[in-house]
């Protein structure tokens, strides 16, 4: 008699034990798989500031060289274009376009409201800086850049601008 009373408890208990694991597993794929996913990537919002060239400590709304910004005091790198180093250029050319990239970058932002969106699955560089792709009308001004001769396409590395 104890060995079917056994059975009885194994069988009334086994039921509400996988029923807790069922409602555990799907509370945890709700949780991280829903709540925590790309799927549902909240759109993006349009950005419209005053941009101005970036001084010693003045970090807000400022471009700092061809392809990289501050927004509200978050730096932010166009990961799409590869610009000229205006600090630490290697050559007088580099110097040259490197300011003119500075100075069209600002210009574009200062256009009217731009929105950013990821690039690829990198949020930062190993700088520290979000990368993004700062678009206008669906427009990459990375590319308004690379047209005009101030950036090109990222590679994936940087290559030497002075030849």
């Amino acid at each position: 008699m104890g060995i079917v009373l056994a059975l009885r408890r194994r069988r009334t208990v086994l039921p509400g034990f996988w029923l807790l694991l069922f409602a555990a597993a799907i509370g945890i794929v709700g949780y991280y798989g829903f709540s925590k996913s790309n799927t549902a990537l909240p759109l993006p919002s349009l950005k419209s500031e005053r941009f101005a060239k970036c001084g010693e400590f003045a970090r807000d709304n400022c471009v700092v060289d061809g392809d990289t910004f501050y927004l509200s005091g978050e730096k932010i790198r166009i990961a799409d274009i590869d610009a000229p180093e205006t600090g630490g250029a290697q050559c007088d050319y580099e110097a040259d376009l490197g300011a003119r990239a500075t100075a069209r970058l600002r210009e574009l932002l200062n256009e009217g409201p731009f929105e950013l969106r990821g690039y690829k699955s990198r949020d930062k560089d190993r700088y520290g800086r979000k990368l993004r792709v700062v678009l206008r009308d669906g427009k990459s001004l990375g590319d308004t850049l690379i047209e005009e001769g101030l950036a090109r396409r990222w590679s994936g590395r940087r290559r030497p601008w002075c030849v």
